[in-house]
């Protein structure tokens, strides 16, 4: 059987060079794959994740309800957990729960390409979300009824959630 089915595919065949940016900033993020959204599934949001040397995964932020889990492919990224960083590498899994407030980013700082699995819930309407290192989107989501006013408090390190290369950018 030479045909595979329509639902059997590459993540790389997937893959796109499209990335994001948040809404009036100019950073990109990383490339990759909606994998759910490509397969048709409705309830859980699978992402193949590319992250270049000096890109990361997103703002830091947590969730309200929105589980969160990443599995590391490929490469040495840093996981940013309330302002600490953490190394990674192929095999690692991180699993955010709901509610724990746990704000996090996925962060290259290597000069090798990053691969990873983010998989999250596909749709969550009462989820709210804080980004703790961006306070005019935390008013964008308050004004948008998505803010998380109660997040729990953790106690934050120094480190700010750039990349090593786009801090260097910024101080020159």
């Amino acid at each position: 059987m030479n045909n595979r089915p329509e639902f059997i595919k590459h993540c790389e065949d997937l893959r796109t060079n499209q990335s994001f940016s948040y809404p009036g900033d100019s950073e990109t993020f990383g490339t990759g794959a909606a994998l759910g959204r490509a397969f048709g599934l409705k309830r859980v949001a699978i992402n193949y994740e590319v992250l270049a040397p000096g890109d990361r995964s997103s703002w830091p932020h947590a969730h309200s309800e929105e589980e969160e889990f990443i599995f590391i492919l490929e490469g040495q990224p840093q996981i940013w957990i309330d302002g600490n960083v953490f190394n990674l590498k192929p095999g690692d899994c991180v699993g955010l729960p709901p509610g724990t407030g746990h704000a996090h980013t996925l962060i290259n700082n290597t000069k090798s390409e990053v691969k990873a699995i983010v998989v999250g819930e596909g749709h969550t309407p009462s989820d709210k979300i804080f980004y703790p290192m961006h306070q005019a989107r935390n008013i964008e989501m308050k004004e948008k009824g998505h803010f998380w006013d109660d997040h729990p408090k953790h106690e934050f390190g120094d480190h700010d959630g750039q990349t090593d290369l786009k801090r260097v950018k910024t101080l020159k």
